[in-house]
């Protein structure tokens, strides 16, 4: 069992900066690769950004590529997602999970979900 915890959600003005963390604990964190995905009301989860275990692989999606960094330290069990220049359709809740299929790119393939932090951008 994983337990995963997002923090550092909060509300800021177009064209500013936050910071995601995840912490998680439990089952052996560094074997495994984690994605960040975003939800707002009535659509779907939709993939952000992810990181494979050692780091050496990473995905973006094309709305954030140039704008939002992932990042991992093994040793803390965080894994991180920078977000520069946001936008007002960067808001949503963010979540993390652990990959244990496949694809990074489906919110299916993910499992052990945090709870989410919001994030809201202003105009």
């Amino acid at each position: 069992q994983v337990q995963l915890v997002e923090s550092g959600g909060g509300l800021v003005q177009a064209g500013g900066s936050l910071r995601l963390s995840c912490a998680a604990s439990g089952r052996s964190f560094s074997r495994h690769a984690m994605g960040w995905f975003r939800q707002v009301p009535g659509k779907e989860r939709e993939f952000v950004a992810a990181i494979s275990w050692s780091g050496g692989t990473i995905f973006y999606s094309e709305s954030v590529k140039g704008r939002f960094t992932i990042s991992r330290d093994n040793a803390k069990n965080t894994v991180y997602l920078q977000m520069n220049s946001l936008k007002p359709e960067d808001t949503a809740v963010y979540y993390c999970a652990v990959l244990t299929g496949n694809s990074y790119f489906y919110a299916s393939e993910y499992e052990y979900w945090g709870q989410g932090t919001q994030v809201t951008v202003s105009s």
